[in-house]
């Protein structure tokens, strides 16, 4: 699909803190986890964004704040103009035809006692599109765009192996022929040879139905193959994005570079001689994170006062779009 310059989706300074309350009489908040913390990025029209970190960033975080699963505490969510964040209840109905989630787990996401034709053709009823006998007609071709055997609609979850449920997952994100979709890690439960199948569909639908995707993984290699830019997140922070092969080819941040060396190469001689960055300690506790740069405990190339006391922001290195938050780059 041919891309366009104009931006579909924006955060700004998006943030979610969760509350931490103590007492069973008398509730008092005495701290928070700050899951998303104050970050920044947009997505093109037609475009794929990847958002990786490790487990416990923020990842999911971010995909369900920016579709108002879970309401920022601060910030804003840009979507065609619209500030998400401001927006009732009632026009967030309507707006989330045009944005929807694919799980992560292919079966928890799916109601047991539902059979396959009724999950996809539920969110059309929701929405008012169809009613009776066109529901069916349509999710059974949903189920048909998506790789299976419409004749599989009246099979339960249970009656189809992981690969085949998270189709189904795909089959009712499409059903109200979004713009905007979140994949939230959707091949990370799934067998090494059903997430290609997987991810091929999705490059796929993204061709035919003109989508843009979210795509929220831990897998370097998965986000290589799908994304046209990646979004490095550490600790609720944002600390590289860039296009996908300037990324890979020359990374900056140091955390993206240590990430980077942990994943396999398949030539022995390759992998023989490159260089394996091995992080000190341990990611810190997101309730009470370090001052200043929040990854300077573990940087090799922290120089303290600056790194422990002074935040960095993401700066464009370059002529091209390569943004990166580290104060010595």
């Amino acid at each position: 699909m041919k891309k366009d310059d104009s931006i579909l989706i924006e955060a700004r300074d998006l943030a979610k803190y969760f509350p931490i309350f103590k007492g069973l009489i008398r509730r008092r908040q005495v701290a928070e986890v700050k899951a998303v913390d104050r970050i920044s990025f947009f997505i093109r029209r037609g475009e794929t964004l990847g958002l990786v970190g490790e487990s416990g960033c923020g990842k999911t975080t971010t995909g369900r704040c920016i579709l108002q699963l879970e309401r920022p505490t601060a910030g804003e969510v840009l979507f065609e103009g619209t500030d998400l964040c401001r927006t009732g209840e009632d026009e967030l109905v309507s707006l989330r035809r045009k944005m929807q989630i694919i799980f992560q787990d292919p079966f928890g996401s799916l109601n047991p006692r539902m059979p396959a034709g009724e999950i996809v053709g539920e969110p059309l009823l929701v929405h008012g599109i169809a009613r009776g006998k066109e529901i069916r007609a349509r999710a059974e071709e949903l189920l048909r765009i998506v790789g299976l055997n419409p004749a599989m609609a009246d099979r339960f979850p249970h009656e189809f192996s992981g690969g085949q449920r998270q189709r189904i997952g795909v089959a009712r994100a499409l059903a109200v022929r979004p713009r905007f979709i979140v994949c939230d890690e959707p091949v990370s439960a799934l067998d090494v040879s059903i997430q290609a199948q997987i991810i091929n569909l999705l490059e796929e639908l993204q061709e035919t139905f003109h989508l843009t995707y979210l795509f929220i993984a831990h897998d370097l290699a998965v986000v290589r193959h799908i994304s046209d830019r990646i979004a490095v997140m550490y600790l609720g922070k944002i600390v590289e994005i860039a296009p996908r092969v300037l990324l890979y080819e020359n990374p900056l941040h140091p955390y993206t570079k240590a990430l980077l060396s942990a994943v396999p190469i398949p030539d022995p001689a390759v992998e023989a001689d490159r260089q394996h960055i091995l992080l000190k300690g341990e990611v810190p506790s997101p309730i009470h994170p370090p001052s200043g740069c929040k990854f300077h405990p573990r940087c090799l190339r922290a120089q303290l006062p600056r790194c422990q006391e002074e935040i960095p922001g993401l700066r464009k290195i370059g002529e091209e779009e390569h943004w990166v938050a580290c104060h010595f780059i």
